[in-house]
């Protein structure tokens, strides 16, 4: 009994497996008309890495392998205590350089009016040393006539010369009065570039919060975790490594008769082996100027045909962004590339996508 029901079941593998493969090949080009290549590959798209910015450890991962994402989406964030206690210290540090600035402003308006004392000081000394020198000329005057002593002329020589000492040191209380307020001036521009400093360290810091939010920066697919939350990452760590699935491609090999045809923007038909039932639009949009896989010697045009060219086609970014959440990356396929735009495609290679 248990032999029979083997021999059933290996029956049923093998009819299903026969169904496969006649469904693969009512799907697949009988052959080629002139004018078109064909070529193996495997479909593939851009990976980025998430990193995260600055060291420090991870706290959280909103998402898991193989979800799909949104461009902008949060992904995961940062351990921030550290930078808040910063962000703290720089915003004391502006309130104190800000308070800086008030008091330099409040010593050049002191210093001001200092110097406005000195000044009213100075034109005091001048008014008095004129009176002074007008005493002198009188005395002299009188000193002539011979109504005054010679002791009185000497007395009214020395209080002008007395005048002339005081107005010159007032003139020298203005001139330390206006070396005070160039300093005090000198000390606002100081406490403002302080104010400058501290404005842009919290910028920093604020910055480095922001940006230990990590966020997708495309649509895409998870690919796997790198990190798990709680360890400590260095700047620049992978946290999370993502599938770009707005750019997918197939890359292939086209022997040199064929790659030689290629141009960009050749349009191109892909056929999945796990899905052979639809036929998948793209472009090319490289080809390789460098041969790969050269035999050691090009002597002779049979050897040169030997040579083959990396060549990638791109998926129609209309279709990503239709059939976005079913692009699988390493599904091998077929690639046929359109060498003569004057072909027609044949029949089977007719453009066939899932229903929605």
């Amino acid at each position: 009994m248990p032999k029979r029901r083997t021999l059933l079941i290996l029956a049923v593998f093998a009819v299903a497996a026969g169904a496969g493969y006649f469904g693969y090949q009512q799907y697949q080009p009988s052959g080629l008309p002139d004018g078109f290549a064909t070529s193996n590959g495997r479909i593939e798209a851009v990976e980025i890495d998430v990193a995260a910015k600055t060291a420090g450890r991870i706290a959280e991962i909103v998402v898991g392998e193989g979800d799909y994402i949104e461009a902008g989406q949060k992904l995961a964030t940062m351990d921030i205590a550290t930078l808040r206690a910063q962000l703290r210290e720089a915003e004391a540090n502006l309130e104190r350089a800000k308070i800086g600035v008030e008091t330099a402003e409040a010593e050049v308006r002191q210093q001001e009016a200092q110097r406005d004392a000195a000044e009213a000081l100075v034109a005091q000394r001048q008014a008095e040393l004129g009176s002074l020198e007008k005493d002198l000329s009188r005395t002299r005057e009188l000193v002539q006539r011979g109504t005054t002593s010679q002791q009185q002329l000497d007395q009214s020589t020395a209080a002008v010369e007395g005048g002339k000492a005081a107005l010159g040191a007032a003139r020298a209380q203005v001139a330390a009065a206006e070396a005070a307020i160039t300093h005090a001036r000198s000390s606002v521009v100081a406490a403002r570039s302080q104010i400058a400093a501290a404005e842009a360290t919290k910028e920093r810091i604020q910055a480095d919060i922001d940006d230990s939010t990590l966020r997708s920066p495309r649509a895409g697919r998870v690919q796997y975790r790198v990190a798990q939350p709680g360890e400590v990452v260095g700047a620049g760590g992978a946290v999370l490594n993502l599938v770009d699935l707005t750019d997918v491609f197939m890359t292939f090999f086209l022997p040199t008769d064929a790659a030689g045809r290629v141009a960009v923007g050749s349009e191109v038909r892909l056929v999945l082996d796990a899905a052979p039932q639809y036929v998948i639009p793209a472009r090319v949009t490289y080809v390789a100027d460098v041969a790969q896989f050269t035999p050691k010697t090009v002597e002779t045009e049979e050897e040169r045909q030997k040579l083959s060219f990396r060549v990638k086609a791109g998926v129609d970014p209309a279709v990503l962004k239709q059939y976005v959440r079913y692009v699988k990356t390493g599904l091998p396929g077929v690639a046929y590339v359109r060498l003569d735009d004057r072909a027609a495609w044949p029949d089977d290679l007719a453009v066939r996508l899932p229903d929605e």
